[in-house]
């Protein structure tokens, strides 16, 4: 921790010397000189007051032991043993990192009447899964579940703990950095290891403006959180090798001030994200009426129509089908976007798309940066054209199947 010192014997102009600090976080307290909370640590005052004045000292935090920390962590997140997809995504990219530092992969599994589940979880190379398995996980609240993973923590110390950025995730996560006094950085695009078992955690911030490359040197565990279809899940194994291991923990302290009364199942819907083809509308569509050219578009493509902001604002489409760091990420064997710029806030959602069509009447547009086919033109010419070659493209598949 850093601090600036007052050597109070060597003040002579006090009067002057407030006015250094351009923040007013020098002022005079019973005839002497303080710093209060204004305090920016410019360290100004030391360059510019007298001098011996003010003097700058930073105590040297002890340097965390990293050979006692050793593992990439998943937690399982699931519904009734129902094991969330974005798990198995984080699992390969935990793969790939733990080959290159050669640790081990670890799964926290929490719940109720799991593990005939395990056997999944070791098919996509898992070295082991730690089983919590009580009467306390039937549904999840906060308190148990955070104490469950806490207790994992403290006892295999794995060096990164990888959680899903959904709504369970998003609850979970931070409770436990907190707990072990660390970092957390959430909806990460990028991460990488490097040789010393630092993560590196790449995201978007600022509104999308710039890439944020963060890390921290000195905390374990490294906690982030990773959105649903930003990494790919990997191939299963051949003969996987990985255990099951049963962990208990004290009932005591599985105690909950959350009483659930009952549950009632969420009608399930098919999501953006499970589309296979996506249409994207934007800005550039000039009234509410003109959705119906996106509309046909996805008819014919058996397709999905999703949005930018600016469309959810107006109330044209649903929030649920918005695309973006403040939306869905999605992961499409097609997807075409009529008219979309290409800010980094909606990129990051879509990138990972197999094929990118854009159009967009401005060349110089930065989605056609990431795009794999570029149509340069006014989406009100374009898209009827595609509609007529798709529609005759049927006709005749038609056709020759009836001839």
């Amino acid at each position: 921790m850093a601090r600036i010192i007052i050597n109070h014997e060597k003040v002579k102009d006090i009067e002057e010397i407030v006015k250094i600090c351009p923040f007013d976080a020098i002022e005079i307290v019973n005839d002497k000189l303080e710093i209060n909370s204004g305090c920016k640590m410019c360290k100004l005052c030391v360059k510019k007051g007298p001098d011996g004045v003010f003097e700058f000292k930073e105590e040297k935090k002890v340097e965390i032991n990293k050979d006692k920390w050793r593992g990439i962590a998943v937690y399982v997140d699931h519904h009734e043993g129902d094991i969330h997809p974005v798990t198995y995504e984080l699992i390969g990219k935990a793969r790939e990192m733990a080959n290159k530092i050669n640790h081990p992969i670890y799964c926290v599994f929490i719940g109720r009447n799991i593990k005939d589940r395990c056997d999944k979880l070791l098919s996509y190379g898992v070295d082991e899964v730690f089983v919590y398995d009580s009467e306390e996980f039937k549904d999840f609240r906060i308190e148990p579940y955070t104490k469950a993973a806490e207790n994992f923590i403290h006892n295999v110390k794995p060096t990164i703990m990888l959680v899903g950025g959904t709504t369970v995730g998003r609850s979970l996560a931070p409770r436990l950095a907190a707990r072990f006094k660390t970092g957390l950085t959430a909806d990460c695009t990028i991460l990488d290891i490097q040789e010393n078992t630092d993560l590196d955690q790449i995201r978007p911030a600022f509104g999308g403006n710039i890439m944020a490359h963060i890390y921290t040197p000195n905390n374990r565990p490294q906690f982030a959180t990773v959105r649903y279809k930003i990494f790919s899940a990997p191939e299963e194994v051949e003969n996987p090798k990985g255990k099951v291991i049963s962990c208990n923990i004290d009932k005591q302290e599985l105690l909950s001030n959350i009483n659930v009364l009952s549950t009632k199942p969420k009608t399930k819907e098919v999501g953006i994200e499970d589309s296979e083809v996506i249409i994207v509308a934007s800005r550039a569509i000039k009234k509410q009426e003109d959705m119906d050219m996106i509309y046909k578009l996805a008819d014919v493509l058996n397709a999905q129509v999703a949005g930018t902001r600016p469309l959810i604002e107006s109330g044209w489409i649903d929030p649920r089908k918005q695309i973006g760091l403040s939306g869905r990420t999605v992961k499409p064997k097609l997807i075409i976007t009529c008219g979309v710029s290409g800010a980094v806030q909606f990129v990051a959602g879509m990138q990972g798309a197999d094929y990118i069509v854009s159009i967009n009447q401005d060349e110089k547009a930065p989605i056609f940066d990431v795009a794999h086919l570029s149509l340069v033109g006014d989406i009100y010419e374009i898209v009827p054209k595609i509609i007529e070659k798709v529609e005759q493209s049927q006709l005749e598949n038609v056709f020759t199947i009836e001839g």
